[in-house]
């Protein structure tokens, strides 16, 4: 699909539904936003690009009235626009579907997506008329996990996402904000958003799309604006410009090869796994990982690939099945996995990847205490200075090491979750979507370094939905459906038609 066929119109209108000018916004030390200009046309979407701590997610809670500018204006529908908060600002016909979801788990599907804007009569909620706006936004997304009356809590992740997105269709919103809504899609659901964004757009809807998938962008977007460490990095036609140059504005300088490839050698087996089974997945899984391999795993959103990583590393108890490392078993508990080698990063960052309300530092040594402990006592010089060697390496965009996780932005946070297990010096890393939320310059960094681990001997379990970077990096790919891991062959043996055939089977 090119970039002509989503366009409502080829030609851009006079007059934007929605224009940033100039807006600055300075924490403290931290000049967060210098002089960004950002403008949505009616019909129409402009990509907003940049790295993880560029400025892109301070600008949209600048748009949704979470942060006040300290100057600049902005407009819409050519009338001043000054949000006190993001409920004002969904009034007045902005909506934002945040990479990080916002949703209340113990609540149904209905209920969070009317929360705030409930259908009320005589100062009761009208659940009949409210029913009816309900269903019309999840006969859009067409999914089946999606239904009035579910607990959000129990959904997928995938599925919550989409529950963001229908309270910003129920919203009859004028300008949408998409911030990385296909992070934890599977490749139809993507499809199927795309379609969404195309009758939204038909329906005369401005929308900003945030993205670090370029071929993603230029399959839904007219325009792009690009920010660099906060400011204006350039801005045109998608058209007009090739990914190469997008990336070096983005960076700053040229990234020579997203997948860079680092020789290395599968050698003697370190885990196996026979048969196992969980409550209600995964299904009899049954595969071998050997020291230096790369181990992707695919399939669908609910295939089971995350519950066989928390089963590997003893978050979950299987009903049935073996699980034995290096010729051993051992209880199935995190601390005793983490004792056999076993380092876990979770796809979800904010509910348990991280512990929100602590530090850097202490995100970062949390599986590892014992390195910085003497007499009873903690090193705290120490945990410091090795906090900031991988603040380094990682390149984590941040005040200092003890500023609170939930302080940082989406990829930041995701980069100090895979320091954690690097500085556990763990053998076997369990890597479940580990470069969601990260930008394609981060992300050439972190390939690169599985590349190295697996060049040191270290093995990894790498669970994806984006099979570019699987087909790419993987010695080996297995192909998960409903539980139970169908095929699993080295990549060479693979081709992404043939991965997909499979992953939809039943």
């Amino acid at each position: 699909m090119t970039t002509e066929a989503m366009s409502h119109s080829s030609n851009t209108p006079e007059q934007p539904r929605l224009s940033m000018r100039r807006i600055c916004k300075r924490f403290g030390a931290t000049q967060a936003l210098q002089d960004v200009s950002l403008e949505a046309y009616a019909g129409q979407v402009v990509a907003l690009i940049g790295e993880n701590g560029a400025g892109k997610s301070t600008l949209m809670k600048v748009l949704s009235g979470a942060h006040a500018p300290d100057s600049g204006t902005m407009l819409l529908r050519d009338q001043p626009y000054h949000p006190r908060g993001p409920h004002d600002a969904r009034r007045a016909g902005v909506a934002i579907v945040y990479q990080e979801l916002n949703l209340a788990p113990e609540l149904s599907v209905e209920d969070n997506i009317m929360l705030g804007v409930e259908e009320r009569r005589l100062g009761f909620v009208a659940r009949r008329k409210q029913r009816q706006r309900v269903l019309q936004a999840l006969e859009l997304l067409e999914h089946p996990e999606l239904t009035p009356d579910r607990i959000v809590g129990s959904l997928s992740i995938g599925a919550q996402q989409l529950v963001e997105i229908a309270r910003a269709l129920v919203s009859q919103a004028e300008v949408v904000v998409f911030d990385e809504p296909t992070s934890s899609l599977p490749a139809h659901d993507v499809e199927r958003l795309f379609t969404i964004i195309r009758r939204m757009q038909g329906q005369g809807i401005a929308i900003i799309y945030i993205s670090h998938f370029l071929e993603e962008i230029r399959e839904v977007a007219n325009r792009y604006v690009v920010l660099r460490d906060g400011r204006p990095a350039g801005a045109g036609l998608l058209t007009d410009t090739s990914d190469e140059a997008i990336v070096t504005l983005m960076v700053g300088r040229t990234v020579d090869t997203l997948f860079p490839e680092v020789p290395h050698d599968l050698e003697e087996r370190v885990l196996e796994v026979q048969q196992l089974s969980g409550t209600p997945l995964p299904r009899q899984v049954s595969f071998e990982l050997h020291r230096g391999e790369i181990f992707g795993l695919f399939g669908l959103v609910g295939a089971g690939r995350t519950e066989t990583l928390r089963q590997l590393f003893g978050l979950d108890q299987p009903s049935s099945g073996c699980i034995t490392i290096d010729e051993r078993r051992t209880a199935a508990t995190p601390a005793a996995r983490i004792r056999a080698g076993l380092g876990f990063v979770s796809e979800d960052r904010k509910g348990e990847g991280l512990a929100q309300s602590m530090s850097i530092t202490d995100n970062l040594t949390l599986s590892n205490l014992r390195s910085y402990t003497r007499g009873g006592l903690l090193q705290l010089k120490k945990r410091r200075q090795a906090t900031l060697h991988w603040m380094e390496r990682l390149n984590v965009k941040a005040r200092d090491p003890e500023q609170t996780i939930s302080h940082l932005s989406g990829g930041n946070q995701q980069k100090v979750a895979i320091a954690r297990v690097l500085h556990q010096q763990a053998d076997i890393f369990l890597l479940d979507e580990p470069t969601r939320g990260i930008d394609v310059g981060t992300k050439a960094e972190i390939y690169r370094l599985i590349g190295e681990l697996a060049a040191a001997g270290r093995s990894i379990v790498f669970v994806s939905s984006y099979l570019p970077e699987l087909m790419a990096v993987c010695d080996t790919i297995g192909v998960m459906s409903r539980g139970r891991l169908l095929d699993a062959r080295p990549v060479l043996n693979w081709t992404e038609p043939e991965i997909l055939k499979v992953a939809i089977s039943s």
